[in-house]
C-alpha cells in the first residue's frame, strides 16, 4: 500500500524501560481512510527482518469509494497484507489476479523485481465496505535478495491455528508453538495474530533475536508495561516477553525474527546496498514495460505510479 505517492514523515515515537521499548506510529489521513506507520521510524528501523509495518483503517467506505493503488514496483522483499475485515484485489506482473480476504495469506516475494496493484473489488466499490488490516514488508537475506519473483495464495483454512490457555493464534508465517506455516520464508521469523481472552497470558516465542507485539484492540501489557491500542512494544534482549490481556481481552499481532543485516529503503525498494536501489529506480523511471526489468500486471497495464522525485 505504500506505493501511493503520498510520503510519510516518521518521528521519534519510542520510550524505553528496562525490558520494553514502546513505539507509536504516525497516522496519515488519506481522505476518510487512515494508515498508521509504525516501522520504519527514527526510534526503530526494523524488528528482525520486518522493515515496514502499516495498519490500514479501520475504515468504512461508502459506495463509490475504496482502495485504488495503481501498479508499482518492489525489489528485495516479501510483502503480505493481512486483513481482519474487507477485501482487496491483487494483480501482479506474474499474471496473478487474487482477492486478498480476511484470514487468508497472499504472500508475494519480489526478489529481483515485481510489479503489482491493489484495488477495491468492483462489487465492494458499488456497495461500500469496511476495511481493516496490516501490511508488512520482510527484507530478504543476501542470498535471496535477487531471486525470481513469486506469489502464493493460502486460504484461511490453510493457516495453522494454535490453541493455548486463553489464547487463539493464527500462525501466518514462520515456525513456533510447535506449528509451521505453509508460507515459504527465507529467514528465521515468526508472524501471527493472537486473540487473548480476558486476563489470559501468553509468552513470546523464544530463540529469536528480536520480538515485538502490536496491539490492535483491547488491552495488554508486556512484562508489566502497559501497551496502548495502535502501539508496538518490543521485548529487548533478556526480557521475559510475557503478554497479559486486560479485562476486555486483546487482539495482537506478534512478530519477530533474526536480522538479515542492514537494509536501505527507497520508496518501494528494499536492498542491501544503495547501488541496488539506484538500479531499480533507473529501471522503473525508464518505463520500459516490454523489454526492461519491470513489466505491468496483465489486465491492469493502462496506468502506473511514476517514480517519485
Amino acid at each position: 500500500m505504500r506505493a501511493a505517492s503520498t510520503r510519510f514523515n516518521v518521528h521519534e515515537g519510542g520510550r524505553q524501560n528496562v525490558t520494553t521499548q514502546i513505539l507509536s506510529g504516525l497516522t496519515k489521513d488519506l481522505g476518510g481512510f487512515t494508515v498508521t506507520r509504525i516501522l520504519p521510524q527514527i526510534a526503530r528501523r526494523s524488528v528482525g527482518p520486518f522493515v515496514f509495518y502499516d495498519q490500514m483503517g479501520p475504515a468504512s467506505f461508502p459506495p463509490g469509494q475504496g482502495i485504488d493503488v495503481r501498479p508499482h514496483p518492489h525489489i528485495g522483499l516479501s510483502t503480505l497484507t493481512w486483513l481482519f475485515e474487507g477485501r482487496i484485489i491483487h494483480r501482479d506482473s506474474l499474471g496473478y489476479h487474487q482477492p486478498v480476504e480476511a484470514g487468508a495469506i497472499n504472500w508475494m516475494t519480489a526478489g529481483r523485481g515485481i510489479t503489482h496493484s491493489e484495488r477495491t473489488h468492483a462489487d465492494d466499490l458499488a456497495a461500500g465496505q469496511a476495511l481493516h488490516g496490516i501490511q508488512v514488508w520482510i527484507a530478504l537475506p543476501d542470498e535471496a535478495e535477487t531471486i525470481d519473483p513469486s506469489f502464493t495464495h493460502y486460504p484461511a483454512d490453510a493457516v495453522p491455528k494454535i490453541s493455548l490457555p486463553g489464547a487463539h493464534i493464527a500462525l501466518i508465517a514462520g515456525q513456533t508453538w510447535g506449528a509451521t506455516s505453509p508460507v515459504t520464508v527465507h529467514s528465521r521469523l515468526f508472524y501471527a495474530q493472537a486473540d487473548l481472552e480476558p486476563g489470559a497470558q501468553v509468552a513470546f516465542p523464544e530463540g529469536y533475536e528480536e520480538r515485538a507485539v502490536h496491539l490492535v484492540s483491547g488491552a495488554v501489557s508486556l512484562d508489566g508495561q502497559a501497551v496502548e491500542v495502535g502501539q508496538m512494544a518490543l521485548a529487548v534482549q533478556g526480557a521475559a516477553g510475557v503478554l497479559e490481556a486486560g479485562p476486555e481481552g486483546a487482539r495482537l499481532m506478534l512478530l519477530g525474527g533474526d536480522s538479515v543485516g542492514p537494509r536501505f529503503l527507497d520508496w518501494n525498494f528494499v536492498a542491501s546496498s544503495k547501488e541496488k536501489l539506484a538500479e531499480a529506480r533507473a529501471a522503473w523511471a525508464a518505463e520500459d514495460w516490454t523489454g526492461g526489468r519491470f513489466s505491468l500486471p496483465p489486465g491492469d497495464d493502462h496506468e502506473w505510479i511514476p517514480l517519485p522525485g
